[in-house]
């Protein structure tokens, strides 16, 4: 398969890295603003550095993965289906909700698959807290906390990252959207959604501080969920389920689980504690981008099956992308009216290829 990348910012060279790393994956090159940046990216990859997306995408692609700034994200999915080529683009899929339901209508109609790069779907703990939920470990599911945080703006590199007209909004766009994200993996869809957003501390226009918000599922599972730029420990995520026989938790940064069993409610419970010392010691080594690298390239050969026609996979489609979009601007819209707002439920994607 032939990849190209858009944007040559730090994910994006992660992303050329692990096209490169990725068995069956081709990098053809890369296109950035920044012809230094776009030589970063491709160094040791074998890729070349392209004069325009438009010449990208005149090499051949299958697919383009797209990593620039979410304001330019329409454009470039949208040129890339134009061109026959599938996507997969960075979070969020756009920075209004508008924009992803562009997005999505033009893969539907060029037949293309558009996948989103909801990546904390593939960190260890996530997986083992998904497959503990679907095999049933913890019993029915009653419940589900989602929370994810940093210190604030000066985590970010650009202003574009967080002022609202380019990025769309604040917490819930940034490390907030991988969280209603993960919340709707466990949960299966998410259709009501209640919440307040404030931005008391940093004062951005536009760009929620805190995000507080109670979502729910068709089936009545409730979400309780949070997202902050004043999380004054650092960045830090986790997931919790809860059902009648147990729960199960996933956290990042450290990599952890924890999981609770029981026969029925009330009895002795067993407790398992995991823990992930060889990523701990690799991100002393080598930093925080050695475990997102590697949950691209899993998400990658995701991609890849998907491509195949296997449709059993993790990766997140373009419905996930528009649905965690809508569900940060209902908080918004719930915030100003008071009122809960509701969504109509999305489901996956057509999986069609053609």
């Amino acid at each position: 398969m032939r990849f190209g990348v858009v944007g040559a910012g730090v994910i994006g060279r992660l992303r050329a890295q692990s096209v490169h790393e990725q068995p069956g994956a081709d990098l053809v090159g890369v296109f950035d603003p920044s012809r230094e940046a776009a030589e970063a990216a491709v160094q040791g990859t074998g890729g070349r550095v392209m004069p325009s997306l438009e010449a990208l995408l005149a090499e051949g692609l299958d697919v383009l993965i797209v990593s620039s700034p979410v304001h330019h994200h329409e454009e470039a999915c949208v040129l890339a289906f134009e061109a026959g080529v599938h996507v997969l683009c960075e979070k969020p899929l756009s920075n209004t909700v508008e924009s992803c339901r562009r997005i999505v209508e033009a893969a539907e109609q060029a037949g293309r698959v558009l996948a989103v790069g909801f990546n904390h779907r593939y960190y260890p703990s996530m997986k083992f807290l998904k497959q503990a939920v679907d095999e049933g470990k913890i019993g029915q599911l009653q419940h589900v906390r989602v929370f994810g945080g940093h210190d604030g703006l000066h985590n970010f590199r650009a202003d574009w990252q967080y002022k609202a007209p380019d990025s769309g909004g604040g917490a819930m766009m940034d490390v907030g959207i991988h969280m209603t994200d993960l919340a709707r993996y466990v949960v299966g869809e998410i259709t009501d959604v209640y919440g307040v957003m404030s931005n008391r501390v940093w004062k951005v226009d536009g760009s929620e501080d805190d995000a507080v918000a109670v979502f729910r599922s068709p089936e009545g599972v409730p979400v309780w969920y949070l997202a902050t730029w004043n999380e004054w420990r650092g960045y830090g995520f986790y997931v919790e389920a809860y059902g009648d026989l147990g729960m199960v938790r996933g956290f990042y940064a450290p990599m952890q689980n924890l999981l609770i069993t029981h026969d029925r409610p009330g009895a002795p419970r067993k407790k398992i504690k995991k823990y992930y010392p060889e990523i701990m010691v690799r991100e002393k080594l080598k930093s925080w981008t050695s475990t997102a690298l590697l949950s691209f390239k899993d998400e990658l050969a995701d991609l890849l099956r998907r491509l195949q026609g296997d449709a059993d996979v993790a990766l997140a489609d373009g419905y996930a992308g528009l649905r965690a979009v809508e569900i940060a601007a209902a908080v918004r819209a719930s915030t100003e009216t008071r009122q809960a707002v509701q969504l109509p439920a999305l489901g996956r994607m057509p999986a069609v290829v053609r």
